[in-house]
């Protein structure tokens, strides 16, 4: 047997010779754009520890998150899909750019662990949420107000660490405009977008990243979805 032949061939005929892989990965991407897009809404409205009326009271802090139980839930849900979503869409974008860069490019790499990243983050964002969303319930007394107050200041900041889109973004922009990896309407919507998102991540204002990273991986998604027509795969 040829060594050239390592693996099994195919069958001939089979589905997965009359058809390339398909675009299942790009709609992952969508699913997380939304989902990260819903997740930065119901963080804001997770906004106890930073109204003026309980600014120094957390017993007033852990209150209004008792209120807000509902949009903790949302949070956490919203949060978690765009997680899961995040991981499909990198893996997806590292084999669609993998197929257009030149051989060793690194690329493709960069660009998915970007993503990568930020589906760390938004896990991290949302690590305690069943710890207080059952905290905040509990007859009064169990949970420490100080530590409440804590958790508000938790989802306000660190699910909004989209520094990693924005990483995803300028990868993509890179491989479009040197190597024509994609369309060039992809490849200026990652370097607009994904250049604030990483120079807002890269800043002190790092939190604003989560307002334009969602939003950046949902509009490429969408665009490898159903404008990427000139994919080879």
């Amino acid at each position: 047997m040829s060594t050239a032949t390592s693996t099994l061939p195919r069958r001939a005929g089979s589905k997965a010779d009359s058809a390339g892989p398909g675009r299942g990965w790009a709609y992952a991407g969508v699913a997380a754009g939304l989902s990260g897009i819903l997740a930065i809404g119901a963080s804001l409205s997770v906004s106890a520890v930073y109204e003026e009326e309980n600014l120094g009271n957390a017993e007033k802090i852990v209150a209004s998150l008792k209120d807000a139980t509902g949009n903790l839930i949302a949070f956490h849900t919203f949060t978690m899909l765009a997680c899961v979503t995040l991981l499909v869409f990198a893996a997806g974008i590292r084999r669609r750019l993998g197929e257009q860069t030149r051989a060793g490019s690194i690329l493709p790499d960069v660009a998915a662990a970007g993503l990568l990243l930020a589906s760390v983050a938004g896990l991290m964002g949302s690590a305690l949420d069943t710890e207080f969303i059952f905290g905040v319930n509990a007859p009064k007394g169990e949970l420490v107000p100080e530590v409440g107050a804590l958790y508000g200041h938790w989802v306000g900041t660190v699910p909004w660490l989209w520094v990693g889109a924005g990483v995803a973004g300028v990868a993509i922009a890179v491989a479009v405009f040197k190597q024509a990896a994609a369309p060039r309407w992809i490849g200026w919507v990652g370097a607009i977008l994904g250049g604030l998102t990483l120079v807002a991540g890269i800043s002190p204002l790092q939190y604003m990243a989560g307002f334009t990273g969602p939003i950046l991986v949902f509009v490429i998604a969408l665009g490898f979805a159903f404008g990427d027509r000139d994919e080879l795969s």
